[in-house]
């Protein structure tokens, strides 16, 4: 039986886990006061994995395809632990995608960091591709995401709003 600390530890170290297929997009840093948003807008395309973690404080994490300012009222995804906070965002997703970080009233302040990543992984069709149309042309195919593409796009991957209430 392993002793309560190890344990521990194997829990810590598998919550830090970021697989091969995550590539790292952006990392954005902030502090939110007690009961204030911060709201960021996503705009890249493809499965998306926000990873935020509280490293003062309490923040929380909305997510909303409908609305540019999610919070504990309006969301589509959310995550709202007292450490990592972890959401997967889905490639159908419209674009723009609000983020809204709360501050927890439970803390004066909390400072929090989170990493945006890509995830490059393909879903496999769970009926076998055959059992899904497919244009012939190749018109409607959208091509993979390459790191090198990353240097070209002229537009920000994510805009920051912050808006205290």
């Amino acid at each position: 039986m392993a002793t309560p600390w190890r344990r521990a530890l194997l829990m810590i170290l598998a919550s830090q886990v970021v697989t091969l297929e995550w590539l790292l997009l952006h990392v954005v840093q902030g502090q939110i006061g007690a009961g204030n948003y911060s709201y960021l807008r996503l705009n890249h395309e493809g499965k998306i994995i926000l990873r935020m973690q509280s490293l003062r404080g309490d923040a929380d994490l909305y997510v909303s395809d409908s609305t540019p300012h999610p919070s504990f009222d309006d969301y589509e995804l959310q995550s709202v632990t007292c450490g990592q906070d972890v959401v997967s965002i889905p490639a159908h997703f419209q674009r723009p995608v609000g983020i809204g970080i709360y501050g927890h009233p439970s803390h004066h302040e909390s400072d929090f960091e989170m990493r945006v990543y890509y995830d490059r992984t393909v879903d496999q069709y769970p009926f076998g591709e055959a059992a899904y149309f497919t244009d012939p042309t190749g018109a409607s195919q959208q091509q993979a995401y390459a790191p090198e593409e990353a240097a070209q796009e002229e537009e920000s991957l994510m805009t920051v709003d912050f808006i205290d209430i």
